[in-house]
């Protein structure tokens, strides 16, 4: 069904791959129409409680936008600007989609995540990176500045850090990611997979309700005043407690067993 991703579901995780070794895993307009149609698909499947993000490969997680593509669209006279259609463009809809997902995404770093890259993996709930592993937004190596990732990065990482990587371009170490807020464990390669796989498993045994309401409840109060969010977080957790799944947990827990949640 896809030509630049590989979408595959198993034990309730939906496993996306970035399929574009040969150019880094670089994002092409069509690789971000094929992601967000992956996306769609993994939210509004009910057997799908976990997303993990993922590059084909060992060299590249994903090395930020083609700038072929970009070079080419320069060439033509032809911008998201000038066609009047930001809202409308691919990386737009692509950095905007995450808080919308419904369901945790984690992201597996076995290659460098650069540039737009980064920011990708900075979108994902948690980012689980092989101990090999460099991040950078080089952007200003070449005249520019990672504009659409900052709105994302500066979310993670304090401004120092920021400032510091998009002045220099210069790569980090994924163990400095972790340091700085932009990457949530660091393993030696040999146990990437078994800990990204435990981890999803772990999230994914969860009530999907209750993950998908404090995953929304975690999006919706951001940059609103303290008042606001108390008021609509205690509105939520009422909600949320008159769940079966709320419920279902309590007994469980008082029964001394594992919970069943169906989602509901």
């Amino acid at each position: 069904m896809y030509e630049t991703i590989v979408y595959e579901v198993a034990e309730r995780v939906a496993r996306i791959t970035l399929n574009r070794p040969d150019a880094r895993n670089a994002l092409s307009d069509q690789m971000i129409d094929e992601l967000l149609d992956a996306f769609e698909r993994a939210k509004a499947d009910d057997g799908v409680r976990v997303i993990v993000l993922t590059g084909a490969g060992e060299r590249a997680f994903c090395a930020g936008a083609d700038l072929g593509g970009l070079g080419r669209a320069q060439a033509d006279g032809r911008s998201v600007a000038d066609a009047g259609a930001i809202r409308e463009s691919a990386p737009f809809r692509l950095f905007t989609a995450f808080p919308k997902l419904g369901k945790p995404i984690i992201a597996r770093l076995a290659g460098h995540a650069v540039a737009g890259g980064l920011g990708l993996a900075a979108a994902c709930d948690l980012v689980v990176a092989a101990d090999d592993v460099k991040l950078g937004t080089p952007e200003v190596n070449v005249g520019l500045w990672p504009m659409m990732i900052m709105a994302i990065i500066n979310r993670n990482v304090a401004p120092k850090h920021a400032f510091r990587l998009y002045y220099t371009g210069q790569r980090i170490t994924a163990a400095e990611g972790r340091e700085i807020g932009l990457v949530t464990e660091v393993v030696p390669r040999a146990e990437l997979d078994a800990r990204v796989d435990e981890l999803a498993r772990t999230i994914a045994a969860k009530s999907p309700l209750g993950l998908r309401r404090g995953r929304d409840a975690f999006f919706a109060i951001e940059g609103r005043p303290l008042e606001d969010q108390v008021e609509h977080l205690l509105s939520e957790l009422v909600g949320l407690a008159a769940t079966e799944d709320a419920k279902e947990g309590i007994t469980a827990f008082l029964e001394n067993r594992a919970p069943d949640f169906q989602g509901r």
